[in-house]
């Protein structure tokens, strides 16, 4: 009996490192392709298109089990981590915040009215899930972007960073409140007592951090220990599963676990944890994550349906990338500049896959309306930038916001 156990046990793990090896082989060709064939298109498109080459519904390359959904967990924990770790409080401070709130509460006004009247009609049956999906942005994904365009530290950049901040921690409290299992006002109160945990761990660590522990902590970043990398890792992880317990979607613990982080990290070439948290994120873990997401993507109803594909991909744009261009129509005044700006904010993805997994499989959302959103997500990530980018040439902005910074 026992050796039959021990030949089933050996069996599923051979299916799982096989299964894994595909992913990662996968994660690590993608770059490749892009840069041998001059690709202008983002990584995540094409990890999600081979993810569902290598998944169930065509090659069968890959096994989705609970193992590997829980590299699936970490890997979309670490892309919203690093998101709230890479946001800036200045951002979200001032006129760039003031906006960034406007804009958000516009587009989740505009999306609840728009899919009351696709519920009405029978289309979708989870009116509030699909209104906070289209009220999204998709900041953790662009992020990268901006930032290799050379616009991360303009004021485009910061104009960006306070819309997608907004477009992404907004629809995670969504979540939270209007997805969650209890209550509305049971979710309020689970949601205020969190963000009393929240700010306490977010100054704790300043009052009761001694000079011996920092120089403990500075020592380990040259050292095999890595005890800042060790330390970061337990906020997270405690982070997601004080959120799980609570009843929230993981996504608002590891935002918040990286918006804490930033709080204590120093700034500039002294800063050797970020390189080393990007490159577990996005070296392994958030790879994984999209082709997984790829691979679980229903293709078979996006086939057979593509037009509720184009119209959530429409609505994208017109919920919450429409609104932008007359809110800051002052703000960044050249309109090829808003253009790009407009069609950024209304890129969407993660938080996208994040609503569509909790929701299809709670069984409130339509597995076909899930696919076309995912779909639609992927779609924004390929063309919004793309055309945002043949508007408006990020050098030429670049250089443009960095003259008016030295002139003021």
């Amino acid at each position: 009996m026992s050796s039959a156990l021990l030949a089933v046990s050996e069996s599923l793990l051979d299916a799982d490192l096989a299964s894994l090896l595909v992913l990662t082989l996968v994660a690590a060709i993608v770059p490749i392709a892009v840069g041998l064939l001059r690709l202008r298109i983002a990584e995540v498109v094409l990890l999600l298109a081979f993810g569902v080459i290598v998944g169930p519904q065509v090659l069968g390359l890959v096994h989705l089990d609970e193992t590997l959904r829980t590299f699936n967990e970490l890997g979309l924990g670490l892309l919203f981590f690093l998101a709230g770790y890479e946001l800036d409080r200045k951002a979200i401070e001032g006129e760039s915040g003031r906006l960034a709130l406007i804009g958000w509460a516009t587009s989740i006004l505009l999306a609840f009215i728009v899919v009351s009247g696709l519920w009405l009609a029978g289309i979708v049956s989870d009116l509030a899930g699909v209104a906070i999906a289209l009220a999204s942005t998709a900041l953790g994904t662009l992020l990268p972007v901006v930032r290799d365009r050379g616009l991360l530290h303009t004021r485009f950049g910061m104009m960006f960073m306070g819309a997608g901040a907004a477009g992404e921690f907004g629809p995670i409290l969504a979540i939270a409140i209007l997805l969650g299992s209890g209550s509305f006002l049971a979710e309020i109160l689970l949601l205020a007592l969190f963000a009393v945990f929240a700010v306490v761990l977010y100054l704790a660590p300043g009052r009761m951090a001694s000079g011996r522990l920092a120089a403990i902590v500075e020592r380990g970043e040259h050292t095999s220990s890595q005890t800042a990398v060790r330390w970061t890792m337990v906020l997270l992880l405690g982070l997601l599963l004080i959120t799980a317990k609570f009843g929230f979607d993981a996504v608002l613990g590891a935002f918040v676990a990286g918006v804490i982080l930033r709080r204590y990290s120093p700034v500039g070439e002294s800063n050797r944890l970020t390189p080393k948290m990007e490159a577990i994120g996005f070296g392994f873990f958030i790879p994984l994550f999209f082709v997984m997401s790829g691979a679980n993507l229903d293709i078979n109803s996006i086939i057979a349906n593509p037009l509720r594909l184009l119209m959530f991909f429409a609505l994208l744009l017109a919920v919450r990338g429409v609104p932008q261009y007359f809110l800051y129509r002052k703000a960044i005044p050249d309109q090829r500049e808003r253009s790009q700006f407009t069609l950024y904010v209304a890129t969407a993805l993660p938080i996208l896959v994040a609503i569509t997994s909790l929701e299809v499989s709670n069984g409130f959302m339509r597995p076909e309306n899930g696919a076309a959103l995912v779909g639609a997500g992927a779609l924004s990530v390929l063309v919004f930038p793309m055309l945002g980018d043949a508007i408006n040439k990020p050098r030429a902005l670049a250089e443009e916001f960095s003259e008016l910074d030295v002139e003021h």
